[in-house]
């Protein structure tokens, strides 16, 4: 378990981590989901003891990480965004030497290299050179350095950037099989990687935690709050007093007109349903409706409500994250 207790990180006036906690149980996939810039690194290195924080205390099944740094970073096993790998070794001269950092028993060195490589697919390029690895295998390698010495935590900080599409597939199929023996925590910024992997997502915006849920759960909160999509012959002039006036229109987006007329998207305050008083209103300003359709909200909808900045107007201005 990671217990993660009023955490902040400034650099000057800055913060890049503010006021965060958060537990992680032991046996699930975390995913640390926000923009650039939202502290997901900053919050990793601080957890694995790369990085000391300004206030607040993380420990590691109870060891501090500033405090018992040896014995709390024994639980841990961590994968930086750009692996610290050296190019001239081979796959396995690099994992046994990683084992011997990692003060892997002598006796247990090589059984502990040849699971990892097992495990992370890497058996018919252990005699290659690093430098001629691909990216993926590469990755592949820097997550079998994490999991030497068994820890009981793997973090990982944006595991399947610049991989291809079936090396992300792939990266993700091994960071799943990882879930049978550890706790995994990762970063990432990519929305389908988060849904398709974790258990549970963490959104961090601007240094602070804004949600901690399952995929399905954070979907069931916002379901409430519906979009409607609609187009409609008339004026952005007369469509714009027609939604100031509405009440449970909570913000919207009118986009330009053409010679059809004018596409809206509505987005409806919780448990409200626009439709058939926005159907009346429209009939008395003698605007047709063209086209309309509510539209679910995905994960992406979420993390933009949840990851929009403060101070961008009032509630019912032109809104870009809608």
């Amino acid at each position: 378990m990671i217990e993660i207790s009023h955490l902040v990180k400034k650099y000057g006036d800055h913060y890049a981590v503010k006021d965060l906690s958060v537990t992680i149980e032991d046996g699930q996939i975390y995913g640390f989901l926000g923009p650039n810039g939202a502290g997901k690194s900053t919050t990793m290195n601080i957890i694995t003891g790369y990085l000391a924080p300004t206030s607040g205390e993380v420990k590691i099944d109870g060891c501090d990480i500033m405090k018992d740094a040896e014995e709390a970073k024994r639980r841990i096993g961590y994968l930086p965004e750009i692996p610290p790998l050296y190019q001239e070794m081979t796959v396995e001269e690099y994992l046994k030497f990683t084992a011997q950092l990692k003060r892997v028993p002598a006796a247990n060195r090589k059984a502990a290299v040849e699971t990892v490589m097992e495990t992370m697919k890497l058996t018919e390029v252990r005699a290659r050179l690093i430098a001629n690895l691909s990216k993926g295998y590469r990755q592949r390698v820097g997550l079998a350095q994490a999991m030497l010495g068994d820890p009981k935590i793997i973090i990982l900080d944006e595991p399947t950037v610049g991989l291809d599409p079936k090396q992300m597939i792939e990266i993700r199929e091994l960071i799943l099989s990882l879930k049978e023996k550890h706790t995994v925590i990762l970063s990432s910024h990519i929305l389908s990687e988060v849904s398709a992997v974790c258990d549970r997502i963490l959104i961090i915006s601007e240094g602070e935690l804004v949600a901690a849920d399952t995929p399905a759960g954070l979907k069931e909160k916002m379901r409430s709050s519906s979009c409607l999509e609609l187009s409609v012959r008339g004026s952005q002039e007369d469509m714009t007093e027609i939604l100031e006036a509405m009440e449970e229109a909570e913000k919207y987006e009118i986009r330009e007109e053409s010679e059809n007329g004018i596409d809206v998207l509505i987005r409806e305050k919780a448990d409200c349903d626009v439709r058939e008083s926005l159907f009346y209103l429209l009939a008395e300003k003698r605007m047709p409706i063209l086209a309309m359709q509510r539209r679910s909200e995905s994960l992406e909808d979420i993390f933009l409500q949840l990851t929009e900045s403060d101070g961008q107007g009032e509630e019912k201005e032109h809104d870009s994250d809608l």
